[in-house]
Parts: structure tokens; sequence; C-alpha cells
């Protein structure tokens, strides 16, 4: 998959890696604005339980 998005990106090797580390960071942002903020309430982490005795 990465070799085909490499293969289809325009340019010069230093273009593509400048819009390569564009679509990569792009995508982190996306995740963390707005997919990880959606799902947090349906995950279980704030569901914890520790037995005393």
């Amino acid at each position: 998959m990465y070799a085909w998005i490499w293969r289809h990106l325009p340019g010069p090797v230093t273009a593509r890696v400048a819009i390569a580390t564009l679509l990569v960071t792009g995508v982190i942002a996306l995740l963390m604005l707005w997919v990880f903020p959606w799902l947090e309430p349906m995950l279980p982490f704030n569901e914890v339980a520790v037995d005393g005795g």
C-alpha cells in the first residue's frame, strides 16, 4: 500500500517526501481531532474496578 502511494505522488524525491509528510500529519490530525474524541465514550477505559479484598 505504501509503495502504491509513493508511486502515485508527483514530483522528485524531495517533493514526494514533503507530500508524504503532509499526508501523515493530516492523518494524525484527523485521528486526534475527530476520530479518537468520537470513539472515546465507547471505550471501556473508565470502567475500572479494583477489589480490595
